[in-house]
């Protein structure tokens, strides 16, 4: 393989992953204004992307990164979990903090840029309940999920679309930054018992004060889900 076929920087990695598994859908839960979606589109990724986003500021700044881009859409403002309802987001200064879970001592004291200016109510859903907005065409979707340490609720919304879920990106804990937040290890066995397994690991929150990493995100393929791109391979 020459130098130019060597993706060497995370969202060229990803974005190899993505083509490999022939991912037909990209499900962007806890979009905020639009990054991960944007890293998509420059990293090279051209499907579908469906973006989660329930808190107003970070949603309008959301949909200006769409723009124009027919194939990124955005769902209704909900917050999702494991059940519907109503829940309160603690929302941040800095608003890709904000979540339901209470910050730890140790992001209060780290980052008092990421102080918590106001609790909010806002609407929470499942997402498998959500059904009208997904493409039943979409068969190998890639779940993305970044909520601040809600990852687990998260998940367990969304046990009805396993069986198209072909790749799982999560936010992984180091150290926990938000109250009641699952660790790294927990979080690797629970997914390796629902079947996935961690293909990728991509850098995160590196805290300077501390010189160490506090957050990282893990990319995992679910084993039954195949390699689709296998009969492509040389002999």
């Amino acid at each position: 393989m020459s130098p130019a076929e060597k993706p060497r920087d995370g969202p060229a990695r990803l974005a190899c992953l993505l083509a490999r598994q022939r991912i037909d859908a990209v499900l962007d839960v806890g979009a905020n204004a639009g990054q991960y979606g944007t890293m998509l589109r420059q990293a090279g990724y051209g499907g579908p992307i469906l973006s989660f986003e329930p808190l107003a500021e970070p949603r309008a700044a959301l949909a200006r990164a769409a723009g124009e881009d027919p194939l990124w859409r955005l769902a209704p403002p909900l917050a999702l979990g494991d059940r519907a309802g109503e829940a309160t987001i603690d929302v941040s200064a800095e608003s890709d903090m904000s979540s339901i879970l209470p910050q730890a001592a140790m992001l209060r004291d780290l980052s008092p840029s990421s102080a918590v200016l106001e609790r909010r109510r806002v609407t929470t859903a499942r997402l498998d309940a959500r059904e009208t907005l997904l493409d039943p065409a979409w068969r190998r979707m890639h779940l993305k999920i970044d909520v601040q340490g809600y990852e687990p609720q998260v998940l367990d919304g969304a046990a009805g679309l396993m069986d198209r879920i072909a790749t799982l990106q999560l936010e992984l804990a180091l150290e926990p930054v938000y109250v009641g937040e699952t660790g790294w290890r927990a979080m690797v066995d629970r997914l390796t018992e629902a079947g996935f397994r961690l293909a990728l690991v991509l850098p995160g929150y590196f805290e300077r004060k501390l010189g160490r990493m506090l957050q990282f995100d893990g990319v995992f393929i679910r084993h039954d889900a195949g390699d689709p791109a296998a009969d492509h391979l040389p002999n």
